[in-house]
């Protein structure tokens, strides 16, 4: 399974953010968490509605758009 998959963008869900598929958990709040130093371990304690592949996928998603676009810094 492509990990993309696990994403979803509705605009009727959480303003059309990207979420986790069947979730409202927005991949950027999965991505924040991974940021803070917070282990995948905590995130999937926190949100148990979550896998591990859905946090795989989150990274793959924040990956593929680091590729596609350029942030000023």
């Amino acid at each position: 399974m492509n990990p993309l998959e696990r994403i979803t963008i509705d605009p009727s869900v959480c303003h059309g953010k990207a979420c986790i598929k069947g979730t409202r958990i927005p991949v950027s709040v999965i991505l924040d968490n991974l940021a803070e130093g917070i282990s995948q371990e905590e995130i999937l304690k926190s949100y148990p509605s979550l896998s591990l592949e859905d946090i795989q996928a989150a990274i793959a998603y924040g990956a593929m758009l680091a590729k596609e676009r350029h942030i000023a810094l």
